[in-house]
């Protein structure tokens, strides 16, 4: 059995340096891993960097120069399908990683999802549905399933059945003598 002892002194030693000096908390991190993810994306990370550096140059041991310096900042990544955004900043503050958060959230929004009523036990909500979506996948709305003996929510899944309307005879003929008058594709040899 591997021990966690480790990765719970590391994640201490994270917290001392990168999260407490700054007023965050766990709580922050995962606000902004939510913020993100509730806005369609499909994956989320943050990473967060603290590097200080010291150089001294010495000649027949005297000291000549010297330098000291701090990195330190956040970076937040959002994947959505094959698309990946990144955010950064050298602030490690909430202000910051809020702002970080709300820059890549938008690569789920951007393939324009559509948005459909879904029932739930409390009513119905608006689900985003992904581009490129096809009928069998499951989706997940946390916390808007049954409610357990414990007292907390469930997930409700959701399984898309997609149908495409009918071909619209009026729509397919007007597009059919619809001409562009700038020409683009034989402007570029298309």
């Amino acid at each position: 059995m591997i021990s966690r002892e480790p990765t719970l002194e590391r994640l201490a030693v994270a917290n001392s340096l990168l999260l407490a000096p700054y007023d965050l908390t766990e709580a922050h991190l995962k606000r902004a891993l939510g913020d993100i993810l509730s806005h369609g994306a499909d994956d989320a990370d943050l990473y967060f960097q603290y590097t200080r550096s010291e150089g001294w140059s010495l000649e027949e041991g005297i000291v000549k120069s010297g330098s000291f310096s701090i990195d330190q900042g956040v970076g937040v990544r959002a994947v959505s399908g094959e698309k990946t955004a990144f955010a950064y900043s050298d602030d490690l503050s909430w202000a910051a990683l809020s702002d970080a958060a709300q820059t890549v959230r938008t690569i789920g929004a951007h393939g324009q999802s559509a948005k459909v009523k879904v029932p739930t036990v409390d009513g119905a909500v608006m689900l985003s549905v992904a581009p490129g979506s096809s009928s069998g996948r499951t989706l997940r709305l946390k916390g808007r399933g049954m409610t357990r003996k414990d007292g907390t929510r469930g997930d409700q899944l959701v399984t898309l059945e997609i149908s495409l309307p009918e071909a619209d005879a009026d729509l397919a003929a007007r597009l059919e003598g619809w001409k562009d008058s700038r020409d683009l594709r034989g402007k570029f040899g298309v």
